[in-house]
């Protein structure tokens, strides 16, 4: 376990830290590392409303955070990471409070996991969750038409389908397209093929080519995508570069706005962690995402205070 003392030096140990919070998500122990961040993430001027259910099937829940002082403000929808089997949205309240805090409101729901689900599960639950969002998003002060799809590790690719593949979102009405962009980071884009003695890994995506190509953004580039910005720690020993390098150069061939940022000797977790306070030296995933965001704006109204 971790106190929330230790991470509240998070600034002065910000290297050791990462080796640190490695070590806890590898244990297990992940709740109490995110209790710990969190609780050194106190912002004010947000409004949070926590544990609104989007799919009473399956009860499950999304977080809304946003800015108290903004309307029409653009909207992004966070999917976290966790292999695919586990993670809780609660985790990530300090990326819905760095992001609010910078006038976005931001949606943080839960989806289902593997063993209980395959990837027809929580693909399903994130296309849900985004056409939530797209729906409510004018009753809490967000520009629907201003949505932005974004994602860590299993949550990056995750989006990245929603954002590739439209067979997800067409059940709501939606395309690919309609998003005002998808924000990767460190996400599983090119995994194929996949390792045969894994088998939570051929448990949800299959173990047959055909299968596991239906888990691969990459495969589905074909021009309609919205702009991407791909966030990647060179140092990552958990999501290989090569992905968010493939996906890049699929959008490339095709003429579709994409952003490659590489952050030279930044791993697998710090770059989600620099959305929280980020220090010099620090990756800039924070200003990065939001300068993608600003400089992508709808055809709707721009965001008031």
């Amino acid at each position: 376990m971790i106190a929330p003392s230790l991470l509240h030096r998070w600034h002065l140990l910000w290297p050791g830290i990462a080796v640190v919070a490695f070590a806890l998500l590898l244990s297990g122990c992940e709740a109490s590392l995110f209790a710990g961040l969190n609780a050194t993430d106190r912002r004010a001027g947000i409004d949070t409303q926590q544990g609104i259910v989007f799919d009473a099937q399956h009860q499950l829940k999304l977080d809304v955070y946003r800015p108290a002082t903004i309307e029409h403000a653009p909207v992004v929808v966070f999917f976290y990471g966790g292999s695919w089997v586990r993670g809780e949205r609660a985790w990530y309240r300090f990326v819905g409070t760095a992001l609010a805090s910078h006038g976005v409101m931001v949606v943080i729901p839960d989806y289902r996991k593997y063993p209980h689900v395959k990837m027809d599960g929580f693909m399903q639950d994130a296309a849900r969750a985004v056409a939530w969002a797209h729906e409510h998003a004018s009753e809490f002060g967000g520009n629907p038409d201003d949505l932005f799809v974004m994602g860590h590790s299993a949550g990056g690719q995750i989006g990245a389908l929603l954002a590739t593949d439209p067979s997800w979102l067409a059940p709501y009405g939606l395309r690919p397209k309609d998003l005002a962009g998808f924000i990767g980071l460190a996400g599983c884009y090119d995994f194929m093929p996949i390792d045969p003695t894994d088998k939570d890994m051929l448990g949800m995506f299959g173990r047959d080519p055909a299968s596991q190509a239906r888990a691969q953004p990459v495969r589905f580039v074909r021009g309609e995508e919205p702009p991407m910005l791909l966030l990647q720690g060179t140092a990552d020993h958990e999501v290989d570069p090569s992905n968010a390098i493939s996906l890049a150069h699929a959008l490339q061939a095709q003429h579709e706005p994409v952003t490659l940022k590489l952050y030279p000797g930044v791993g697998h977790i710090a770059l989600a962690f620099a959305l929280s306070r980020p220090l010099h030296g620090d990756a800039p995933t924070l200003a990065d995402t939001l300068d993608f965001i600003h400089a992508h704006p709808s055809a709707g109204a721009p965001a008031s205070h």
